[in-house]
């Protein structure tokens, strides 16, 4: 089946677009309650695995929807990483 190369790209912006959003969430609620407590760091850490080996797939094969795609999502989860961080120590003190 031949796929048209602008829908691909409709379909990779939209797949960006809602992995980064949930990210987003995420940061707005935890910023608003200052807590992190549920989110877990092997959650976190297995997703930022994929994302690095996503990233490197992108850059093997030069798709620049992918490599932004995942350059957002590790930055996004370093921020969720060092507010659960934050306020995970917060919490203990």
């Amino acid at each position: 089946m031949e796929v048209d190369g602008t829908l691909l790209t409709i379909l990779g912006v939209a797949a960006g677009i809602l992995i980064l959003t949930g990210w987003v969430e995420q940061i707005y609620k935890g910023y608003k309650t200052k807590s992190l407590k549920d989110v877990s760091k092997f959650l976190m850490i297995f997703i930022s695995a994929g994302a690095i080996l996503w990233l490197i797939y992108g850059i093997i094969v030069e798709d620049v929807f992918i490599i932004g795609t995942n350059l957002a999502a590790i930055a996004l989860m370093m921020i969720v990483l060092a507010m659960k961080k934050t306020y995970d120590k917060k919490l203990r003190s």
